[in-house]
């Protein structure tokens, strides 16, 4: 994670406490604390996506996100962890969750509506 500032490092952050708690409801063998290995792959593959974001600090949620950086595969493991966790990401990370809750209001324009904007505003030639 020391690939990751500011808001990316925060979002890495929640998605690792999601995962602790569905791994630790869903997979046996393993301690609270540590994730099981398909769950710490995912986690892997979460902080290259987050680290090559185009939005970069301006990131919204990945619900939000016009831009589908994920596989087909790794997303559809990511809702689920998501959708298991949410609900009790309230009670064991209430800071996390409120920083979630805020994020998920901010809004961005498609990183190619972007270019073309500043295209635009620069001179011709």
């Amino acid at each position: 994670m020391e690939n990751l500032e500011g808001r990316l490092k925060r979002e890495h952050k929640t998605l690792v406490c999601m995962t602790r708690i569905y791994c630790s409801s869903h997979h046996v063998d393993h301690s609270g604390a540590e994730l099981c290995p398909d769950c710490r792959e995912l986690m892997a593959y979460a902080e290259k996506r987050l680290v090559k974001c185009p939005y970069g600090t301006e990131k919204p949620t990945c619900a939000k996100c016009p831009v589908h950086c994920y596989k087909p595969a790794q997303r559809e493991q990511a809702r689920e962890i998501m959708r298991f966790s949410g609900p009790r990401m309230t009670w064991r990370h209430p800071v996390l969750s409120i920083f979630h809750l805020l994020d998920k209001f901010r809004k961005v324009e498609h990183p190619m509506e972007l270019r073309r904007k500043i295209k635009e505003s620069r001179p011709a030639k």
